[in-house]
């Protein structure tokens, strides 16, 4: 039988962590087993049991000190991931080989792993080797996703990962819990929009005509090939929680290949009756 991945992806801050709690505490209410693995060799806490942890083969701090490579936080992260994709083993032990595995992955948040770097995908191409069916989940922070021009630069962001990792791939507008009314509302029109009517609306704040061509250029790949779309993920709404589920479920298959199990029927209780002695009573009669 296959497994199952989510790839949890986004920009630094975007909720990854807190995403992964949420869908944890949310299996638990449904009985249903899920995993996380962290794959952030940055990481400093979270709130969840880890089947798996990155930092436990190579920390950023401990490469940022080392004194022969002299790294920062990002060539620091690069660094690590390289060494995580040369150590796959590592992570084919921790995984195991259960059946029916249904694990979310953790990711570091720098864009450049998905855009300038094969590590991903090298990931990807791995899991699929070990019978995983994987879904990426992209997070861009809601909060953030309020103008025009910030959200065609999440979809961009989204847009290049998609592109990279070349699999199926679920949007998610996060922190929605921490928007005023005034912000939810205003932001539905991100969450099924017509690009062209954003263009025109933004127009007038566009002095650059090199600079409109291009964004109206890009709002046009947008609107006309529906490439990338967002869910609203509110941690404290269990029903928004439950259809995000479903469209990764579905993007992957989760399911289909589980054997349909027939209710037992009830057994007969078994006949108690003593013939021998029915016959007797006849008998004496």
């Amino acid at each position: 039988m296959p497994r199952y991945a989510q790839l949890v992806m986004g920009p630094a801050g975007s909720g990854k962590s807190t995403y992964c709690s949420t869908l944890i505490q949310h299996a638990e209410a449904i009985n249903r087993s899920v995993q996380v693995v962290n794959l952030d060799p940055a990481a400093e806490h979270f709130d969840y049991p880890v089947m798996a942890d990155i930092r436990e083969l190579i920390m950023v701090d401990d490469v940022m000190e080392d004194e022969s490579l002299r790294f920062g936080p990002n060539g620091g992260l690069v660094f690590c991931m390289e060494y995580f994709a040369n150590n796959f083993d590592w992570l084919e032990e921790s995984l195991g080989h259960v059946e029916d595995d249904y694990i979310l992955f953790d990711c570091p948040g720098q864009i450049e792993l998905y855009t300038h770097l094969p590590v991903m995908r090298q990931l990807v191409e791995q899991l699929q080797q070990w019978e995983f069916r994987v879904c990426g989940v992209f997070l861009v922070d809601s909060q953030f996703m309020v103008e025009t021009f910030k959200f065609i630069s999440g979809i961009m962001a989204a847009l290049s990962a998609m592109v990279s990792l070349e699999i199926p791939t679920v949007n998610i507008m996060s922190k929605m819990d921490l928007l005023s009314p005034k912000a939810k509302k205003e932001i539905e029109k991100y969450l099924d929009p017509d690009m062209y009517s954003m263009m025109e609306d933004n127009s007038v704040t566009i002095r650059s005509k090199k600079f409109k061509k291009l964004t109206k250029a890009i709002c046009g790949l947008i609107d006309d090939y529906s490439m990338v779309r967002f869910l609203p993920f509110d941690r404290t709404d269990e029903e928004g929680i439950n259809i995000v589920l479903q469209h990764i479920d579905f993007s992957i298959q989760y399911g289909e290949d589980l054997e349909f199990k027939e209710p037992k029927e009830p057994e007969e209780e078994p006949d108690n009756t003593n013939y021998d002695d029915l016959f007797q009573d006849k008998v004496e009669d």
